[in-house]
């Protein structure tokens, strides 16, 4: 993504679908500029087209934010989440300890992640703005 500061808190998306990720970036990224947008990576399906997910996939997204103060993974079903956690088996122990998987709902957690990130909050702050991103959603409807 253009513009994305790497002194930002960095954001993986570990999807089954390759597509379902990228739109979920492509229209939570339009919330925020280019020149405060924090650094994305995708690591969704086998392929563009095979659904699945992949330990190495996720653990090569991480890497590529190792420059980040914190990242931030995003799931989407069960499997997902046992990608992202054996990928933490894969990164450098010290990498590892700047992760955090997040059990947020992936769209409104994506748009909680990012507008979070992108004010420069430290990990700790965007991980629990993702976390409570259901809340909004719940509250209108339990009317």
């Amino acid at each position: 993504m253009k513009g994305a500061q790497m002194s930002q808190v960095g954001i993986v998306i570990v999807s089954h679908s390759n597509k379902l990720a990228t739109a979920a970036v492509d229209l939570v990224a339009q919330m925020v500029s280019d020149e405060t947008r924090p650094p994305v990576r995708i690591a969704a399906g086998l392929d563009e087209t095979t659904l699945g997910t992949d330990a190495a996939a996720v653990s090569a997204a991480i890497e590529e934010l190792s420059e980040c103060p914190g990242i931030l993974v995003l799931v989407d079903l069960g499997s997902a989440i046992l990608s992202a956690q054996m990928a933490l088996d894969f990164v450098d122990p010290e990498l590892a300890a700047k992760v955090t998987v997040s059990p947020a709902p992936l769209v409104e957690g994506l748009f909680a992640a990012l507008i979070t990130a992108s004010t420069g909050a430290p990990l700790e702050t965007v991980a629990s703005e993702a976390a409570s991103a259901l809340a909004p959603k719940q509250s209108q409807l339990a009317d």
